[in-house]
């Protein structure tokens, strides 16, 4: 099994990282009652150029914005053939990661620099595995899922992906192929910041059992990805070069 590069962040991100560290230092000694003077308050500016102490969501968008564009980056080098190597991956460690055909499985269908996961959803589909595509409902809902065959005719599902027709079955997934910016190896996953993916995986983890791959270029692997009670781990995490475990 293959470990991807770790992405190279500019020199500022480790001065934002250690204000977030001195902010939550700070957060958790005040809820306990044992903050001295010097953290009773929020620190000044120390540098104009800073802005501050960065909070996770400005941490998110500043990573996003890396992120994306080694996306696209890894996207560009890899060809057509990447989703076909996810595919042959995926497949090779299909026994430790994927249960038996019988719960359905929802992939995605990609956008932009997203990697291809239509190879392996075919595959998938004829091995025996019921699939399943996500339909956004308006911000701020989890997605829902609808039951998909390859050759199935598509609709706009929102955001500038494809969905499935709305007369479709509505299905709830066992496994769900997310789509992600970045990833580390804790299973911390980065998305583009609209939240459908964590609102959904919430869901249904809170009603059962979910087995949540996030699929990825190995560049895309970052050394912490930053995150809050809100976010979804990654159980594994699926590139063209291998299969990494996420959240134990």
């Amino acid at each position: 099994m293959s470990y991807s590069r770790e992405l190279s962040l500019p020199d500022p991100w480790v001065r934002y990282h250690g204000a977030h560290l001195l902010m939550q230092a700070t957060e958790d000694c005040r809820a306990h009652g044992l903050c001295g003077a010097a953290l009773s308050s929020t620190p000044p500016n120390t540098d104009a150029g800073d802005q501050g102490l960065m909070t996770i969501a400005d941490e998110k968008s500043k990573l996003r914005k890396v992120a994306l564009a080694t996306r696209r980056d890894a996207h560009g080098k890899a060809g057509k053939g990447a989703g076909e190597v996810l595919a042959d991956r995926f497949l090779a460690a299909k026994e430790i990661i994927l249960p038996e055909p019988g719960a359905v499985l929802a992939g995605y269908w990609p956008v932009g620099s997203e990697i291809d996961t239509r190879p392996l959803m075919r595959r998938l589909h004829g091995a025996g595995y019921a699939l399943a595509l996500p339909v956004v409902e308006g911000d701020g809902n989890p997605l829902i899922f609808r039951r998909w065959r390859p050759g199935d005719a598509l609709v706009p599902g929102g955001h500038g992906t494809h969905a499935p027709k709305p007369e479709a079955e509505r299905s709830i997934p066992g496994v769900v192929l997310v789509p992600l910016l970045a990833f580390d190896a804790r299973g911390g996953r980065l998305g583009r910041g609209g939240g459908h993916y964590d609102r959904t995986l919430e869901g249904l983890r809170r009603e059962g059992d979910v087995l949540v791959l996030g699929m990825a270029y190995a560049a895309q692997r970052v050394a912490s990805a930053p995150q809050d009670g809100f976010d979804q781990k990654l159980d594994w995490i699926v590139t063209e070069d291998g299969v990494i475990r996420g959240r134990s």
